[in-house]
């Protein structure tokens, strides 16, 4: 994303607004924007979710279609994520192949999902060697006013909790739920004006230093991190930041009643 859209003036006023404690929007440092989530809003897919986090809107949709397991795990379904950022929803983005932005994107979802062992790949098995199901994660950014990881995070989840495998339409069986186990919530917390908060809106995120998703199982345990951004963070504002994070994990999963 082309960082210099926002005007230096405009930068040094947020980073000296956030030293004193200060939000654009009159939020917390600890406190979410207004969260929404739509679920299976297009029936066309297996499954499918719509979360919108203040102004940042997106939809995720699941996939799936029968293909041969990876060599080394002969009897696991396929795990796939994809992100599409289109300029209709940010002035950021840009037309044409995938650009890090978007494949990052797509990794840190993948990440927290694949790491907290969501779903059950094994039970995701037709034929061991031979069939498997292949799942996507299709991540569309419809409107981004900062923190799209946190979002799309979100209703990769809630998607994938409310997915159905289609099995009757292959005739390889009858249908059944996607089998997901775990729901992964991630939590980014972002540096600015040296200062650490959650759910950074777009100018926020825009001028951030560094950011750091964590991604928190529902035990609390950490399945996942990532770190962005030019800045350092300090062993001390890393272990801030994991407090964070699970503050913020559990007053998601009270919104969304997940557990």
């Amino acid at each position: 994303m082309d960082r210099e859209l926002i005007p230096d003036i405009e930068r040094g006023y947020i980073s000296r607004l956030i030293r004193e404690r200060k939000r654009t929007d009159g939020r917390g440092f600890e406190e979410f924007r207004p969260l929404s989530v739509e679920i299976n809003p297009y029936g066309s897919a297996e499954g499918s979710a719509r979360v919108k986090l203040g102004n940042t809107d997106v939809i995720v949709g699941i996939k799936m279609i029968i293909g041969e397991p990876y060599s080394d795990r002969p009897a696991s379904g396929v795990l796939t994520t994809v992100a599409e950022l289109r300029p209709g929803a940010s002035e950021f983005f840009e037309q044409g192949p995938p650009k890090a932005e978007s494949i990052e994107l797509a990794r840190v979802v993948d990440r927290g999902i694949r790491e907290s062992g969501a779903i059950e790949l094994d039970k995701l098995c037709i034929v061991e060697g031979e069939k498997v199901w292949v799942l996507f994660i299709d991540i569309h950014a419809l409107d981004f006013d900062g923190n799209l990881i946190d979002a799309a995070g979100i209703a990769a989840i809630a998607a994938l909790k409310n997915a159905t495998v289609r099995a009757s339409d292959h005739e390889v069986g009858d249908d059944f739920p996607l089998p997901v186990v775990e729901s992964p919530i991630p939590v980014t917390v972002y540096k600015v004006g040296g200062e650490l908060l959650l759910d950074a809106n777009l100018v926020e995120e825009t001028v951030a230093e560094a950011r750091l998703t964590i991604t928190m199982d529902e035990k609390g345990d950490i399945r996942a991190m990532q770190k962005g951004g030019t800045a350092n963070l300090t062993v001390e504002e890393v272990q801030r930041a994991m407090d964070l994070a699970q503050k913020g994990s559990n007053n998601i999963r009270d919104l969304l009643a997940m557990d």
